[in-house]
């Protein structure tokens, strides 16, 4: 019987401590993001563009496309996922696999290329000098099915800065994507995106993006694509009355017009949720 006792009172007490060292994990995660978070400006985060500021969040999106032969094409996800810090100054994103629906019988829906982002924010001020810049490593793995992604894995650095006037702000992004294949079937593309946003009263930030492609070598060597695309950001949504707490919704939708007179779709709508954590 106390042998029972005394093994009981030990579980506990190792379960205790376990939970304690957890509780303490968490507390020391959440201080640093909110430690992170306020060296930054509190720009919302593009619909399509990247952010020249680090964030932790969950991410889903839905793109609906629309080429000039009346074909529609459902992107689900759009190849995003969660956003962490992990430490200060860094964000790590695992990106899930998008499910793709092509609604032709030509074409088989299927899942396209899981990505991982490695992201570091170089200088950064929040509301007193409002500029963050930052840099990130995207590393794509091919697991698209039925030709829903691309043949080989990728690489793209993306050079992210931006600068905050009052509250309207301009953010742009300088990238290449990088195949890692020496049978370079698709080419490399190099990508630009601009974004000027405004905020209006609490939640609201309206904003004009600009989203181009430059193709070269592959089966578009030579071309461009460019989109605009008008858009409005919703953020965020606190769902907890503690100010101390992160935990919120972010809404989001935009319109991509095609602008070139190449495009791969004439325009797309896409629609954005976050949750803030």
């Amino acid at each position: 019987m106390f042998k029972s006792a005394v093994r009981c009172g030990i579980f506990l007490c190792i379960i205790s401590q376990a939970a304690f060292a957890q509780s303490g994990f968490l507390k020391s995660w959440e201080d640093r993001v909110r430690a992170t978070s306020a060296r930054q400006p509190s720009w919302a985060v593009p619909v399509v563009a990247p952010s020249a500021v680090i964030v932790q969040l969950a991410r889903v999106d839905f793109v609906h496309q629309y080429t000039s032969t009346h074909t529609e094409t459902w992107n689900y996800d759009n190849g995003k996922g969660v956003n962490f810090i992990p430490f200060a100054r860094t964000e790590f994103d695992i990106n899930l696999p998008p499910y793709i629906q092509h609604n032709t019988r030509t074409v088989h829906d299927g899942a396209g290329d899981m990505s991982f982002v490695a992201k570091y924010r170089m200088f950064a001020a929040n509301e007193g000098g409002n500029y963050s810049t930052a840099v990130q490593v995207a590393f794509s793995v091919p697991t698209g099915s039925y030709k829903n992604g691309t043949a080989v894995s990728t690489i793209t650095p993306t050079l992210v800065g931006g600068k905050g006037f009052g509250k309207f702000d301009i953010q742009s992004a300088l990238g290449g994507v990088l195949p890692t294949s020496s049978s370079n079937t698709i080419g490399r593309t190099i990508a630009w995106n601009t974004v000027a946003q405004y905020q209006v009263g609490k939640y609201f930030w309206p904003e004009l993006e600009a989203n181009a492609s430059y193709f070269r070598g592959g089966p578009n060597s030579g071309r461009n694509q460019v989109f605009l695309t008008p858009g409005v950001i919703v953020s965020k949504i606190k769902l907890r009355s503690d100010p101390k707490d992160r935990l919120g919704l972010v809404l989001g939708g935009g319109f991509q017009i095609a602008t070139s007179h190449f495009h791969s779709y004439n325009h797309s709508v896409v629609l954005t949720g976050r949750l803030v954590f």
